[in-house]
């Protein structure tokens, strides 16, 4: 039960930046297993997992730097954009989606940038988000199946 809620929070957080989405996804697989008496899932499914959410990990960060970098984007846009993530959170769906974009755009217009450049940013950053977010459900999914895998076919 304690698994399934990890696997079900991490999926969330998969979403939310402010939770640890893929760890917790991984540690209520490996809290499945070890319940299993690692009978069903062994060591090699679970060193697979491991890298999966380490990949996801990394894939996020890259995703959400490379989309505000690709764009000619300050540091000041950059730093914007995960402060708007962040307060984002606290106005919901809505929050969530325009959080980076209102965030990197206050940035570059704090780094002096004009208007066109700062929206371009601003979209950088949220594209950014929006790809990692994905790559992270994708990634998760995925984890999920090679568990489900390596319990069916031990």
């Amino acid at each position: 039960m304690l698994a399934a809620l990890l696997v079900i929070v991490g999926l969330v957080g998969s979403i939310l930046p402010a939770l640890p989405g893929l760890p917790m996804v991984f540690g209520g697989l490996l809290l499945a297993a070890w319940v299993g008496d690692f009978q069903q899932v062994g060591w090699v499914t679970l060193t697979l997992l491991g890298v999966l959410a380490v990949v996801a990990m990394a894939v996020d960060l890259v995703a959400s730097l490379l989309g505000t970098r690709r764009v000619g984007a300050s540091g000041l846009a950059v730093l914007g954009a995960a402060i708007g993530t962040v307060v984002g959170l606290l106005f919901g769906l809505l929050g969530l989606l325009l959080g980076p974009f209102v965030g990197a755009l206050a940035g570059e217009l704090l780094a002096g940038k004009g208007m066109t450049q700062a929206a371009r940013a601003g979209i950088g950053a949220w594209l950014g988000f929006v790809v990692g977010t994905l790559a992270k459900l994708g990634l998760a999914f995925s984890m999920l199946g090679v568990f489900v895998l390596g319990w069916l076919m031990p």
